[in-house]
C-alpha cells in the first residue's frame, strides 16, 4: 500500500508539500497540485482521513440534520449539498431527527465531542433560542423561515410562511373556500406557530374562512400518510372542495386513493402539494405545487457553512431562494 512518502517521491515534491495538499493548505501551486494528484492516481493513494484530521487536530465531518431521508425533496437537498463537498477535504454525516425535538437534541450534542467540523440543520424542530446554545463548540447553518432571526447562527433564508399564504389565497381565489390542511407536526401543539402553520390561519383569516379541526392532518408525511388522509375526508359528513397537502409524496397519495375511488379532481376536490418534485408534472393529473429550489438551497447551505469553517467571504443570494406557485391540473 502506498504512502504519503510514495507520493511525494513520485511527484518529486517533498513530503511537507503532500502534507499540505491533503490539508487542503491555499498557498500550494497549481502545477504541484497536478503532479501530486497525478501520483496518487497512479500509485492508488487514497490518504487516511482519520489520520489528516488527528495530525490537524481537525474535523472534516459536517453533520447534515434532516427530518426524514426518505422524503425526496431532501433527498434532492443533500444531493445538491454533495455536489459542492466532494471537490473539498470535507465530508457529510447523514441524521435525521423524525420531526423530533428530543432527537434533535440528542444530535447536535455530537457537537460536544468534538467529531463534527459543522453542522448544516435543514429544518427547526426547537426554539432557535435553543440551537443557538450550541454555536459554541461550531458553525451552524440552518434553513429556515425568514421570520427565524439569530445573531449566533447563520441562516438561509426562504418565505415559507407567505408562499403558504399565497398558496392558500390561490386556492380561495379559485372558488375553493372549504380547506383541509396537512402538516408535518403537530398543529395544535407546540408547532402552532410554525410558518406554514400561520401562513395557512392567516390566509384563511383574512379571507373569513372557518378551521375545521376535523379537516386539519397533524405530522402527515408520506404517499401513504396521504391515502389515509383521503380515506378519512370520505368518511366524513361533507367532502373540503381542496387539500393543501404540504409535501408533493401526501398529494400523490391523495390524488391516488380519491381517483381510486372514483372522486374526480379537481372537479370534485382540487389537490395542492409543496416542494414541485419531478414526478409532480409527470403524473396523469399533474399536481399544483409550491415551488422551492432545492439545488439553489443546499448549494447556499454549504457554501455558507464551508466559507465560515474556512474563514473566507460568503454572500448568501436570495434571489435565487424565492419560492413561487406551479398551477398545474389538480387545481
Amino acid at each position: 500500500m502506498a504512502t504519503i512518502k510514495d507520493v511525494a517521491r513520485k511527484a518529486g515534491l517533498s513530503v511537507t508539500t503532500v502534507s499540505r495538499y491533503l490539508n487542503n493548505h491555499p498557498y500550494i501551486t497549481d502545477e504541484k497540485k497536478q503532479k501530486i494528484q497525478q501520483a496518487m492516481e497512479e500509485l492508488n493513494y487514497l490518504p487516511n482521513s482519520l489520520a489528516t484530521q488527528l495530525r490537524s487536530n481537525k474535523s472534516f465531518t459536517i453533520g447534515v440534520i434532516v427530518p426524514r431521508i426518505t422524503n425526496p425533496y431532501f433527498a434532492y437537498l443533500i444531493d445538491a449539498i454533495e455536489q459542492v463537498i466532494k471537490d473539498t477535504p470535507y465530508h457529510t454525516l447523514i441524521m435525521q431527527t423524525y420531526n423530533n425535538k428530543e432527537e434533535e437534541l440528542r444530535l447536535l450534542k455530537m457537537f460536544k465531542q468534538q467529531h463534527i467540523a459543522g453542522v448544516i440543520m435543514t429544518s427547526l424542530e426547537n426554539e432557535i433560542e435553543v440551537i443557538e446554545a450550541f454555536s459554541e463548540f461550531g458553525p451552524i447553518v440552518l434553513s429556515a423561515d425568514q421570520s427565524i432571526q439569530s445573531d449566533k447562527i447563520k441562516i438561509i433564508h426562504t418565505n415559507q410562511r407567505q408562499t403558504t399564504y399565497d398558496a392558500i389565497q390561490f386556492l380561495i381565489d379559485k372558488g375553493y373556500t372549504k380547506l383541509a390542511y396537512c402538516t408535518d407536526n403537530n398543529y395544535f401543539g407546540h408547532c402552532y406557530n410554525k410558518p406554514r402553520n400561520l401562513g395557512f390561519r392567516e390566509a384563511m383569516e383574512d379571507n373569513g374562512l372557518a378551521i375545521r379541526e376535523e379537516w386539519i392532518f397533524n405530522n402527515i408525511h408520506t404517499i401513504e400518510d396521504g391515502e389515509k388522509v383521503a380515506e378519512a375526508l370520505l368518511h366524513e359528513e361533507m367532502l373540503p372542495n381542496a387539500v393543501f397537502a404540504g409535501s408533493d409524496e401526501v398529494a400523490l397519495g391523495l390524488i391516488h386513493y380519491m381517483t381510486e375511488h372514483h372522486i374526480q379532481v379537481p372537479e370534485q376536490i382540487a389537490i395542492m402539494g409543496y416542494d414541485n418534485q419531478p414526478i409532480s408534472s409527470l403524473i396523469k393529473i399533474s399536481l399544483s405545487t409550491v415551488n422551492q429550489p432545492v439545488n439553489a438551497i443546499g448549494k447556499q447551505l454549504i457554501e455558507c457553512l464551508l466559507a465560515t469553517l474556512e474563514d473566507t467571504e460568503f454572500t448568501i443570494n436570495n434571489e435565487i431562494l424565492k419560492l413561487d406557485i406551479v398551477e398545474r391540473q389538480s387545481t
